[in-house]
């Protein structure tokens, strides 16, 4: 029986959720499997994958074959790196414990590129969220500058209205003087 590890599709309509499966190569896409070795959900971001690592890897040492999206997650995950390793401590070109650190080393290195990717998205949106505040306060301060020109007019022409009035006030009381 050949075998293939591949994705089940589940979840509602226009929101994609996958179970990786192990099924016949016959059996069609959302059919029959024989297990099920994990989820992959590519709603998220980044992309959510839930594995059993050693499952995965138990299927892909018997020659279970995944497809192409299933090879990628299996690669990102390090399945295929510690089938590539355990392969090279079968022919005994090194041994189980340097298999083991050159995993972790990889892991490691994996992990903190992760972190370096996640500090700097979080120094862009801080960026940018400065920057709109920036931008939010010369917009602030240009309509406060507007505003205070219309009061500015406003005062200018009721004192100027309050200065012809006062003049009207003096010439009539002037004539009333001469009379």
């Amino acid at each position: 029986m050949a075998t293939k590890i591949r994705l089940q599709r589940g979840g509602r309509k226009d929101y994609a959720f996958y179970s990786i499966v192990i099924a016949d190569a016959r059996a069609p896409r959302d059919g029959k499997f024989t297990e099920k070795i994990g989820t992959y959900n590519p709603n998220t971001n980044p992309a959510t994958v839930d594995l059993n690592f050693e499952r995965a890897l138990y299927w892909v040492e018997c020659g279970a074959q995944p497809t192409d999206t299933v090879r990628n997650i299996l690669s990102n995950e390090g399945v295929m790196l510690m089938k590539h390793l355990n392969g090279g401590v079968k022919k005994g070109a090194f041994d189980e414990a340097a298999a083991k650190a050159k995993f972790e080393a990889w892991k490691q290195a994996k992990v903190s590129g992760f972190e370096a990717i996640k500090t700097k998205d979080a120094d862009a949106k801080k960026a940018a969220a400065k920057a709109a505040l920036e931008a939010e306060k010369k917009v602030n301060e240009a309509v406060a500058k507007k505003v205070a020109d219309k009061k500015a007019a406003a005062a200018a022409a009721a004192a100027e209205a309050e200065a012809a009035a006062n003049a009207e006030a003096t010439e009539e009381a002037a004539p009333a003087e001469e009379a």
